[in-house]
């Protein structure tokens, strides 16, 4: 059933929190690491729908820190420290998975985190299958910025990785800034064409 799911889901994100909370708490100048609050099913005989769920109100405004699909904005994830360690978060459960596993839809009340998903690979990661489509996977490597929470924790930037695979197959040189390479490659082409037309 999806409360059961939800149930899983929801507390498995937690034992990654746990982890994730761990390595981080010691680290000088992080601070309060993000927690995701647990989440009880109870079974109810008498009643119709026989499962719930059952965990901690959590009182305050209510902020979505990450966003499932990453398509949209959101300036809290970006400004706010709780916004920031959970992307940092993202990032720590994706490199220590192998980039097979994302926790997504991270949103709470200050550190304290519920409702939130898992993306996986289509065949799951060590059994466990997420609720989230794994393009979240493929959005969050390309939109993914570190921020200074990323650094403390050693965590490798995505972006290089990606653009030195990129670089390697289309420039031979390298070493180049980024923005040099782009205009260098323009004038050459125009060169070609002016050539090309005498």
């Amino acid at each position: 059933s999806v409360v059961i799911q939800e149930c899983y889901v929801q507390n498995t994100a937690r034992e990654y929190a746990k982890l994730y909370a761990a390595e981080a708490e010691p680290l000088e100048g992080f601070g309060e690491v993000p927690e995701i609050i647990p989440i009880f099913l109870i079974h109810r005989p008498a009643n119709n729908i026989p499962y719930a769920t059952v965990e901690e109100e959590l009182v305050g405004e209510f902020v979505k820190y990450s966003v499932k699909d990453g398509k949209e904005v959101n300036f809290r994830r970006r400004d706010s420290e709780a916004g920031q360690k959970c992307c940092t978060f993202q990032h720590w459960v994706y490199e220590k998975t192998n980039g097979n596993l994302l926790v997504t839809d991270l949103q709470g009340v200050g550190m304290k985190l519920t409702d939130v998903g898992i993306a996986t690979m289509a065949k799951g990661y060590k059994g466990f299958k997420g609720n989230c489509s794994f393009s979240f996977i493929e959005q969050f490597r390309a939109l993914h910025q570190c921020n200074e929470y990323c650094e403390m924790l050693g965590l490798k930037s995505l972006r290089t990785t990606h653009q030195k695979q990129r670089k390697a197959t289309t420039i031979k040189s390298k070493n180049l800034p980024n923005s040099s390479t782009v205009k260098k490659m323009v004038p050459k082409k125009a060169r070609d064409l002016i050539s090309s037309e005498h």
